[in-house]
């Protein structure tokens, strides 16, 4: 029993999941094909399944962990950070997924009625953390309109004038939504400005490996600097949730509070998943590179299916697995355009208002193989080219 006014405000006043709209909405469209969720069409590697595949069996795997995560994955993680990422001053702490990563950093970072910033385009899921957790003064700031990279100028002023200081800036790199990439130069700058504010910066990597065109993916480290990553995308165990906190070893009390919150979330992250994470580790970095160079493909057939909005409306691509595209004008209420996409031509796409601006579209290729991405694409281009000559009849 009860009453709606007798619910938390923090839960209610945040915004209700994309995801979740979407998943109702294509649930009601037979033969929907989906450019919504981030995902990749992969399965974790033959050779890790195989490993993990009797440890059902095995007692440990039923028993609870070390809140931080199994000692041999950890050790793992400090490897690869060290080797791959240039981190050398990191601890890491094992978690269900990347969202719970950055759940945790804003429980242990943040208090309620903190300011922090974030950047538009804006990963919806992020926005939401801060929401429910009670930091809703949630200062957006704008993309380059050419790059959509963070505007370091705005970022530089905010930090400056607002009091008290926001307690903390976060970034995606590559982008999720806007599947563009920050330059090392622009992101060492963005963390000089927050060295410099006493604030901290929050940056994640959950597709360093997702970078085309030649790009290379970098990470920088810092006293100030929370580095998040995942295993959902690179090893296709976005069932799995794990992901993974990179803190700085050198803050006094940072690793006993994030303890706090880890244990009073998921305690630990699932035994098994984990081990298949450590397999996957041990499968290697290839292996994921050969998955992601594949994707270029389907990078294109989307690219070419967004073209009736003119290339000028079409951002991103850079890495990530998304492209970002803005509609019309006279089309701004993106939601109405993906709901009458998915109903008329039977293809999911995400609304932009849903992280922050209005009147755009994210479109997500790495979620179907090629032939199915080519028929998409196909149901994708119909459409524009409908909504641009007839409207949304």
């Amino acid at each position: 029993m009860g009453s709606f006014g007798m619910l938390a405000r923090r839960a209610v006043l945040t915004e209700t999941p994309v995801m979740v709209q979407m998943q109702q909405l294509i649930g009601g469209v037979k033969d929907c094909l989906s450019l919504a969720q981030g995902v990749v069409h992969w399965q974790p590697p033959k050779k890790a399944l195989d490993k993990v595949k009797e440890l059902v069996w095995e007692p440990s795997v039923s028993r609870y962990g070390a809140d931080e995560g199994l000692p041999e994955l950890r050790e793992a993680l400090l490897k690869k950070l060290s080797n791959e990422n240039n981190l050398q001053k990191s601890s890491v702490m094992v978690t269900a997924g990347a969202n719970q990563a950055f759940v945790n950093t804003v429980l242990t970072l943040c208090d309620a009625g903190d300011s922090v910033v974030m950047f538009a385009p804006y990963y919806f899921n992020a926005y939401m953390s801060f929401q429910m957790t009670g930091v809703t003064n949630i200062l957006v700031g704008p993309g380059d309109p050419k790059t959509l990279h963070p505007d370091a100028d705005w970022l530089e002023r905010i930090l400056r004038e607002t009091k008290p200081t926001p307690k903390l800036v976060t970034v995606v790199n590559p982008g999720n939504p806007s599947g563009t990439y920050i330059p090392e130069p622009l992101l060492k700058k963005i963390s000089d400005l927050c060295t410099e504010a006493g604030c901290w910066l929050v940056v994640d990597n959950t597709y360093e490996y997702f970078m085309y065109d030649g790009r290379k993916h970098t990470c920088i480290e810092g006293n100030h600097i929370v580095n998040l990553f995942s295993f959902s995308k690179a090893y296709g165990m976005m069932g799995w949730r794990v992901g993974y906190i990179a803190y700085p070893s050198e803050v006094e009390g940072l690793a006993s509070q994030l303890l706090k919150v880890q244990d009073n979330i998921p305690i630990c992250a699932s035994i098994i998943s984990q081990r298949l994470a450590l397999h996957s580790l041990e499968v290697g970095p290839e292996w994921v590179l050969d998955q992601v160079k594949d994707l270029v493909k389907s990078r294109e057939l989307v690219k070419e299916a967004l073209s009736p909005l003119g290339e000028d409306a079409v951002k991103g691509g850079e890495g990530a697995i998304y492209l970002w595209a803005k509609l019309p004008d006279k089309f701004g209420d993106d939601f109405e355009v993906v709901r009458w996409l998915a109903q008329k031509h039977k293809i999911a796409l995400i609304p932009g208002s849903a992280c922050g601006c209005p009147g755009h579209v994210r479109i997500a290729f790495g979620g179907l193989v090629e032939d199915d991405c080519r028929r998409a694409s196909e149901r994708l281009r119909r459409g524009l080219e409908e909504l641009l000559k007839d409207g949304m009849v």
